[in-house]
């Protein structure tokens, strides 16, 4: 069975993780959950970028570009040690975010799709929202992307609405999540492909 952790972004993976974005640009695919990884698209040096990612931990730092308060992790799948996925997961959210965008952005690698390893993303991600204290949290996906519809559907997501996101006119279902309830839920469905070590630094 394929195991899978997190890992927080590090210099030491540099060229991978400029693969692993390059790959979404290749299939013109949108970028979701990297964090500010993807500003190397707006000038950044990777190491600008990097370094923006990680601060954003910090709640004055995030306020003073203009977000709010994140952490970044890559999904690693163990047997080939090769990033599959990101996740962004937010906190301290203004009223902007708890209408569209949320706590929780994520990406599977466009090569990598259809195989189930969003759910297992989004089940970690769900364990670091509870170490950061959030008890509920918001997911959000245009309407036709059915694989991140399906994904939060699969993990007991609530659909709270369906609205347009007046930041780019796209109808958007918004789901809700009460983060004990899904984490006792699927526990024993997505635990076994889970790292013993589920979070690493290289």
């Amino acid at each position: 069975m394929e195991k899978f952790y997190f890992e927080i972004p590090s210099l030491e993976r540099k060229n991978e993780i400029i693969e692993y974005l390059d790959e979404f640009v290749k299939y013109g695919s949108d970028i979701n959950g990297s964090g500010s990884l993807d500003k190397i698209y707006d000038g950044y040096t990777f190491e600008e970028a990097l370094d923006r990612c990680l601060k954003m931990e910090d709640e004055e730092y995030a306020k003073s570009v203009g977000r709010c308060q994140g952490r970044t992790f890559l999904l690693i799948r163990e047997n080939d040690n090769k990033i599959v996925g990101t996740i962004n997961v937010r906190w301290n959210l203004n009223e902007a975010m708890l209408r569209f965008g949320g706590h929780i952005g994520y990406g599977i690698r466009p090569t990598e799709r259809r195989k189930g390893y969003n759910k297992i993303n989004l089940y970690l991600g769900m364990l670091e929202a509870k170490k950061v204290g959030l008890e509920k949290v918001m997911l959000d996906c245009d309407v036709n992307n059915l694989g991140s519809d399906k994904t939060l559907k699969a993990l007991g997501g609530k659909l709270e609405r369906t609205e347009v996101d007046p930041s780019d006119g796209i109808l958007t279902n918004v789901y809700w999540f009460n983060v004990d309830e899904t984490i006792e839920k699927y526990k024993n469905v997505y635990e076994p492909y889970i790292a013993n070590n589920n979070i690493k630094t290289k």
